[in-house]
């Protein structure tokens, strides 16, 4: 019964396993940018293992965080404005410098 459950549990978490983020090293500026447009906010890979939270507005961060411009590596521009980070400002942050 115990190696059912188990062999159960581990088929299940398979596909989750299998499952891979997009990355913008391998679509165009314009494929990323539009990913983001459409889902609202997700994880993208950035190249090699670095990942990180992209969103398309504001309205998809904390209320105390505010939205940065992101600009990130596609296969076709080296500094492609693909939409925007989620970033708690500091004291010294001043509001236009990169935002």
């Amino acid at each position: 019964m115990v190696i059912r459950t188990v062999s159960a549990l581990v088929l299940a978490a398979a596909p989750a396993m299998a499952q891979t983020r997009p990355s913008t090293t391998t679509m165009t500026c314009q494929q990323t940018v539009r990913l983001v447009q459409a889902r609202g906010a997700l994880v993208i890979g950035t190249g090699g293992m670095t990942y990180d939270r992209f969103v398309r507005d504001r309205s998809f961060c904390e209320p105390t965080e505010i939205a940065k411009r992101a600009f990130r590596p596609t296969r076709d521009n080296p500094n492609c404005l693909i939409g925007y980070t989620c970033y708690e400002p500091g004291f010294d942050d001043w509001p236009g410098q990169g935002f």
